[in-house]
């Protein structure tokens, strides 16, 4: 392992909040002497699998804890997701049936594993400890706080000036989610700064029954591509972990440079010397594109394989850098999984082109090209974000028009 002092210096960049600072070098140095990992918890709320850039701004976190040495344990909320947690919003959630929380928590593996190490992951479902509680334990559980402490949450607030009906069991909620902390003896508990009162209780809950504090740490929320809404699916301003190499690589490419140092710190595993490096050449004049070219292949090669890199760096310069392809393109909204024939009667009605006949044509002749290289399988599955030249001048970028689940920070409520 490394020291105490490099080990805080990785943990805490990009960090908006920790408590506290002193007792994670303490529990940092117990660590190193007895060469035992922290354990580093995790709960996702499965109720919306989607994850992108913003959501995996924490799984990035935990994986740099990895790769120091310490273990992460992922809590599968199926017992509270049968409540929902009831942060920031306008009403109490709408329960989860545990088909649906099986079904989400199946999607979430999937994608968590293309940032955290599979190895050193553990994934627990917090029903193994909250379905044991019989009611006596659960009137101690509520004993351990008072109604006053709940209502310091902005929502139940919200809610209660507004006559909007609040649950008793929904005061559960973060009750639930910091006793997963006493049954995992966790050292350190990490999400959004919309979690600081649930993550906060779990401090609380471990000194009532008489274990070491966690760690609370609290991640900053990851604007998107337009450079001041939050990421968000349903704002159409995200970058996700499961886009190709082409899409993901230009979508960085259109970072607003202010946010370039934010994206080094949130969206990458980049050292805090290395950033500082990118931080001085900005000041010093350095071209900020030149700097958003390195992170933009930084975080296309977190996701994706050394070719699909190369592919994705050659196809934006011969398109994009040298304006073979417009900044700027029409959009063709299809169904997933198009073939590329299911699509010319659309291309047709949409002006992209004369008729079917002119467009098989054109294609027979190699005058239409996918991604600057010219195609003649008419059965090619198109990809979102794929850009179609048909002719010399007409281009149109394919989106994937589907109805998107809401939107849902995803991670531990």
């Amino acid at each position: 392992m490394k020291t105490v002092e490099e080990q805080f210096r990785i943990i805490t960049k990009g960090v908006s909040m920790l408590v506290n600072e002193e007792e994670l070098k303490n529990k940092l140095a117990e660590s190193l002497k007895n060469n035992r990992p922290l354990i580093i918890k995790l709960g996702l709320d499965p109720s919306a699998p989607d994850i992108h850039l913003g959501h995996a701004v924490v799984l990035r976190k935990i994986k740099q804890m990895q790769d120091l040495g310490h273990e992460a344990v992922i809590i599968i909320g199926d017992f509270t997701g049968k409540i929902g947690d009831p942060s920031g919003k306008a009403k109490g959630r709408n329960a989860l049936s545990d088909e649906q929380v099986k079904e989400n928590a199946k999607t979430y593996f999937e994608q968590i594993f293309k940032v955290l190490d599979k190895k050193k992951t553990t994934v627990r479902y917090n029903s193994e400890w909250l379905s044991q509680l019989n009611f006596e334990d659960v009137l101690k559980l509520a004993a351990t706080t008072t109604v006053a402490r709940m209502m310091e949450r902005d929502d139940f607030q919200k809610r209660f000036s507004n006559n909007v009906p609040i649950g008793i069991h929904e005061f559960f909620y973060p009750l639930m989610q910091a006793y997963d902390s006493v049954a995992l003896k966790a050292d350190m508990e990490l999400g959004g700064t919309d979690q600081t009162f649930n993550i906060l209780m779990g401090r609380t809950l471990q000194k009532a029954m008489g274990q070491p504090q966690q760690i609370a740490m609290f991640m900053p929320l990851l604007e998107g591509l337009d450079g001041v809404e939050k990421m968000s699916k349903s704002l159409g301003n995200y970058i996700g972990v499961y886009e190709p190499a082409l899409v993901m690589f230009k979508k960085v490419m259109e970072v607003p440079d202010e946010l370039i140092l934010k994206y080094f710190e949130l969206a990458t595993d980049e050292h805090p010397d290395r950033i500082e490096a990118f931080r001085r050449e900005l000041a010093q004049g350095k071209n900020p594109r030149d700097v958003k070219y390195v992170l933009a292949e930084i975080i296309t090669r977190l996701y994706h394989t050394e070719q699909e890199v190369i592919q994705a760096k050659t196809f934006y310069d011969a398109a994009f850098s040298k304006k073979a392809i417009p900044d700027q393109l029409p959009e063709l909204g299809v169904k997933t999984q198009s073939r590329l024939i299911e699509l010319i009667p659309l291309l047709v009605q949409k002006g992209f082109a004369t008729s079917n006949g002119e467009f098989r044509r054109l294609v027979q002749q190699g005058g239409v090209q996918l991604n600057q290289e010219k195609i003649e399988d008419l059965d090619r599955v198109l990809a979102d974000g794929d850009v179609l030249k048909i002719g010399k001048k007409r281009f149109v970028k394919i989106v994937y028009d589907m109805i998107q689940p809401a939107d849902n920070p995803a991670f531990h409520k």
